[in-house]
């Protein structure tokens, strides 16, 4: 598995019922088709998707994998103070339900608005991508959480990532 592997299946399950190909979610996620391609191939090898059609992922599989694997396989380690976007504990969602005193997390980008102490996203163009996708930024910015945060945050992002997954 590599990471972008992870945001290429929840951007599977966010798009819902909407058909799709394999060039949609490589336009979508600024990835291109190739690996889009390999990326299924490493998820069906994974037991993560079906691999017969790698239209339907397994999602109770990926969730497993999600709350019991994802700090040891793609672990978050907080850098230097930068510019960027939200994420983990500092997503507006999550700033609803915790306060933190404690400096906020974001994804490294220029044209961001906020500074806060760095976390590398799963791949190079992922801030472009969930700026045109709410869901899909809900989804990674509570799975940073997971990579992240203390044990209450934790749960929490669990809960709610395996209300929207399903």
């Amino acid at each position: 598995m590599r990471p972008q592997d992870i945001v290429i299946l929840l951007k599977i399950i966010a798009k819902g019922d909407n058909p799709w190909q394999n060039k949609d979610l490589a336009a979508e996620l600024y990835i291109s088709p190739s690996e889009i391609s390999e990326s299924l191939n490493r998820s069906a090898m994974a037991g993560l998707i079906d691999a017969d059609q790698r239209k339907k992922v397994y999602r109770q599989s990926l969730m497993e994998f999600l709350e019991h694997g994802l700090h040891y396989v793609f672990p978050a380690i907080p850098g230097t103070l930068v510019t960027g976007i939200y994420t983990a504990h500092s997503h507006p969602f999550m700033q609803l339900e915790f306060k933190t005193e404690s400096l906020h997390y974001v994804w490294p980008y220029a044209k961001g608005e906020v500074i806060g102490l760095s976390i590398q996203p799963f791949y190079k163009e992922q801030v472009k991508a969930v700026q045109e996708d709410e869901q899909l930024y809900l989804m990674l910015a509570l799975i940073d959480v997971i990579r992240v945060g203390r044990v209450r945050e934790m749960k929490y992002a669990v809960a709610k990532l395996k209300e929207m997954i399903g």
